[in-house]
């Protein structure tokens, strides 16, 4: 078999058995798709007839979700989404009256979704195949 060092077949298997098991690994710890992080942005906005650049930090990211084969109507199926802690900063503008207060992610975290504040449920569009 290419690629694998051992003569006989079973230390093959067992060679790309325990690949498999290291790319799992490193998946399941690094910074793949499953992550939450903070991202710097920058938002204009449009003040006392001036464009302003206001730069921020925002929760960005993916969170491991389940959607179950079975759907039970008794049971949601638990969903993460990222989110995080907020503090508020203020703008102010020379020669404008007033301030801009904006938010600032200061920590972010994969959590259970609220449904309070966002839509938790299935996508109701089409997704095409690949």
């Amino acid at each position: 078999m290419d690629g694998c060092p051992g003569c006989s077949r079973r230390l093959c298997y067992t060679w790309w058995r325990m690949q498999l098991v290291v790319f799992v690994v490193v998946l399941a710890l690094g910074k793949g798709c499953f992550s939450c992080n903070l991202k710097n942005v920058s938002i204009p906005m449009v003040r006392c007839d001036e464009k302003v650049w206001i730069n921020t930090t925002i929760c960005e990211g993916l969170c491991c979700s389940q959607d179950p084969v079975y759907r039970s109507h008794l049971q949601a199926p638990v969903q993460k989404t990222c989110n995080g802690d907020w503090s508020y900063k203020v703008k102010h503008i020379k020669g404008c009256p007033g301030s801009i207060t904006y938010p600032v992610a200061t920590n972010c975290y994969c959590t259970t979704c609220n449904t309070e504040d966002t839509y938790c449920g299935r996508f109701p569009g089409h997704i095409p195949s690949c």
